[in-house]
């Protein structure tokens, strides 16, 4: 694909934070007929199935052992454990819950950050990050209901594969060990693989009606390989921390779909919380300069 326009950027970016909100509304409609690890596991073989084509016409240096183990790590915490996790949080939490959840993955990488790569953060992304703890103690003001606890504890384990993702990708991006076409589609493979294997084990063959089949071939052609290759794209032109306060807008459209397709309802505080949490996000996204194009989105 040619280099797309600045305006044409841009457009891919929202475009790509559009696709990427209806995940959890879609997920959340398939979860009343298929378990979360196997919509997880189809949705994401599927769609590295689908990715595979473009990377094998794209030659590139082979891949070491080392790196193989690495990639299939990478795979693991994305795909298995953070993807896993999510979409069984989905199961106790709203979608726009988990959405707004999915802010804090910015906070926890940029933390690890500091520890493992060195990155010092600014004096405006420490402000950053003081104020989506404020917004997130806002979204959450008036308590939980039943079951919601459980699905925070189920979300924070797929925080640190989100994290680790986050971390691992950086690093090897950085480094340019591979590609990008591969370091996308070869964990993609990998985790979806070993997520199909583990949830066919925990929770059988999948079976479903037509429509939830639907669902998940949207899934996997449209909000993963379709939406990895607009990111892609879009990143040839934009700055990755411009593309990621883009995609920080992903809770007030999920909240949109949620309100329209699954009748939830936000109380003003938690709009309010929203809203500090998204401001919160941006300033921690902005840095003098960003190499990484990674994302943790679904």
């Amino acid at each position: 694909m040619n280099k797309p326009s600045y305006p044409l950027a841009i457009a891919e970016a929202l475009l790509v934070n559009l696709i990427w909100s209806s995940s959890f509304i879609i997920v959340k409609i398939a979860l009343s007929d298929l378990g979360p690890l196997t919509i997880g596991g189809l949705r994401y073989f599927i769609g590295a199935l689908l990715l595979l084509p473009f990377m094998l016409r794209v030659k590139g240096a082979p891949i070491s052992g080392k790196m193989w183990a690495w990639l299939l790590l990478i795979g693991i915490s994305q795909y298995a454990v953070a993807n896993g996790a999510l979409f069984w949080s989905l199961e106790y939490l709203p979608a726009t819950t988990v959405s707004f959840l999915m802010g804090s993955i910015t906070i926890t990488t940029l933390i690890v950050g500091i520890i493992w790569l060195k990155e010092i953060p600014s004096k405006m992304q420490t402000i950053g990050i003081l104020i989506t703890l404020i917004g997130g103690w806002l979204f959450f003001a008036n308590g939980f209901q039943a079951g919601e606890i459980l699905g925070l504890i189920i979300f924070g384990i797929g925080l640190i594969g989100f994290t680790a993702f986050g971390i691992l990708s950086r690093k090897f991006a950085l480094a340019g060990t591979v590609t990008t076409l591969r370091l996308t589609a070869i964990p993609l493979a990998l985790g979806g693989a070993i997520t199909l294997l583990v949830a066919i084990l925990l929770e059988g063959a999948p079976s479903a009606p037509p429509a939830t089949w639907g669902l998940i071939l949207f899934l996997a052609v449209v909000n993963t390989a379709i939406g990895y290759a607009l990111y892609n794209h879009a990143l040839q032109v934009l700055p990755a921390f411009q593309m990621n306060i883009a995609l920080s807008l992903t809770p007030v459209w999920t909240a949109i779909f949620g309100y329209f397709l699954l009748d939830e309802r936000l109380v003003p505080v938690q709009i309010l919380g929203i809203a500090v949490v998204v401001s919160g996000v941006i300033l921690v996204q902005v840095r003098k300069k960003d190499p990484s194009p990674q994302s943790t989105q679904s």
